[in-house]
């Protein structure tokens, strides 16, 4: 499976978890556990430069 279906079904995994609603912080974290238990590595919220 391509990195893009696991990714898009995570996060569909999430939002039927959880439902509407919540803060996107809470998504947020919900997400990363979720990536976590698919055993994939991730950087939340990185700092990028813009010019």
């Amino acid at each position: 499976m391509d990195l893009t279906k696991v990714l898009i079904n995570a996060a569909i995994e999430v939002h039927r978890d959880k439902g509407p609603g919540l803060f996107e912080s809470i998504y947020e974290w919900c997400l990363e556990k979720e990536l976590e238990l698919r055993t994939l590595s991730f950087i939340s919220q990185k700092a990028v430069t813009v010019h």
